[in-house]
């Protein structure tokens, strides 16, 4: 099985904002991310004009997509059926074979039996158009409950899309999560996260940090879910802050924060390249 690299559009969240003068486009994220070498995979996560799309500008995606030489998934929130179907037809436009989602989305928070009676009514359209849906780990569902959901269900096309860094904000440690959900997981998303004090000592601020400088063990992760093995894709993306006047900056801090976001693209790509030498 082949385990592609992959970027996300939280890879380019300051890039393709509103905070920054010419921000980029869909269509720009998906040129530059295949110009970087070694990545193969596009993954359009929480990307809202996704839900509204028409065929036609789906189709336009998929086309350009195909011209670059990528992969394409999809990423959104929530368990709602008739949601999670508009997303399988999305993904099938596009041509993606998985689906990442969440078990909330906003003010819908079901318990676990809604959740699993959602997923039971959503998963044969997956199942007949062979496309995987990947619940994430996250700070607002316990991953016990999560892993429990999916292994009652016990569907080869609902599986896990592992983030052991969100789910440090429920006081769970990554290593657990990464145990519990190994033989689940279908879809990493891969970043690094750490603390640090906030002023004046009050408190920590928890953000994402340069891969590899952070909490998070990328080696123990790759090791236990063994992503070429299953077929299991990467995703990067980041937590960049930012980078106000308040944390020193005296540059542009839109010029500054996506040049910071850009020099992570690049060493984080570099860093999973050189585990696997």
């Amino acid at each position: 099985m082949t385990s592609l690299l992959g970027l996300s559009t939280y890879a380019y969240f300051w890039r393709m904002s509103d905070r920054v003068p010419s921000p980029m486009s869909l269509d720009d994220a998906l040129r530059d991310a295949a110009a970087h070498d070694g990545v193969d995979l596009f993954q359009i996560c929480d990307h809202l004009p996704l839900d509204t799309a028409s065929d036609d500008r789906l189709a336009a995606i998929r086309a350009l997509a195909d011209e670059l030489g990528l992969t394409l998934e999809v990423g959104t929130r929530g368990t709602d059926p008739a949601h999670l179907a508009r997303y399988l037809h999305i993904a099938q436009v596009l041509s993606a074979t998985l689906v990442r989602s969440m078990w909330t989305s906003g003010d819908d928070q079901p318990d676990a039996a809604e959740t699993e009676r959602r997923l039971r009514q959503a998963l044969p359209a997956y199942e007949a158009a062979g496309v995987t849906l990947a619940l994430e780990t996250y700070e607002v569902v316990a991953t016990a409950d999560l892993v429990a959901v999916v292994r009652a269900i016990g569907s080869d096309r609902l599986g896990v899309c592992l983030d052991p860094a969100n789910t440090v904000a429920r006081l769970e440690q990554p290593a657990d999560v990464v145990a519990m959900t190994a033989p689940y997981v279908v879809n990493w998303h891969v970043k690094d996260s750490g603390f640090t004090r906030s002023p004046g000592w009050v408190g920590f601020q928890y953000t994402g940090v340069r891969t590899g400088t952070g909490v998070l063990d990328h080696d123990a992760v790759r090791a236990a879910i063994d992503p070429d093995a299953r077929g299991i894709n990467r995703v990067i993306e980041f937590w960049l802050p930012w980078q106000d006047t308040s944390v020193g900056n005296t540059d542009d801090p839109a010029q500054t924060t996506t040049r910071i976001e850009a020099e992570w693209t690049e060493h984080t790509i570099e860093y999973i390249r050189s585990k696997e030498s």
